[in-house]
């Protein structure tokens, strides 16, 4: 059975990347996509963003600064646990003991830097073409 399909017109992706040129660049190739997309260069900033609006899909670097990755995936599964299904880990240090073993342990999706924007563009449509996800 086929997971229904979601329009991504009214869908809000969240970019958390502590490099705001690569946020940027990620924001603008999503929008030409027709998501609506927020920026935060750090987890806390992130964290309120999560909190005051909502959120169908978090891209997230696991190294930012104020609230790394995996602690910032913790604060998002207390006040939002449906988000934590539509997590995309982005990180150039998945091999790091630190996050590999989150990594195995949480199961969202991971790419590795430098991503290809397909992969990024297939695993979004993943993580939103869900019941959850579609029901709003």
């Amino acid at each position: 059975m086929e997971a229904p399909q979601c329009s991504v017109a009214s869908k809000h992706v969240l970019v958390v990347d502590d490099d705001i040129e690569l946020a940027i660049t990620y924001q603008a190739l999503l929008q030409l996509r027709g998501y609506q997309v927020s920026t935060a260069g750090d987890g806390a900033q992130a964290l309120k963003l999560v909190l005051n609006s909502d959120v169908d899909a978090i891209l997230c670097d696991l190294s930012i600064p104020e609230l790394a990755g995996d602690l910032f995936y913790i604060e998002v599964g207390r006040a939002r646990p449906h988000l934590l299904k539509r997590f995309i880990f982005v990180t150039g240090n998945a091999n790091d003991p630190l996050y590999e073993t989150f990594l195995k342990k949480v199961k969202a999706p991971m790419l590795t830097k430098p991503v290809v924007f397909d992969h990024l563009l297939e695993k979004l449509k993943f993580v939103l073409e869900t019941e959850a996800a579609c029901a709003k």
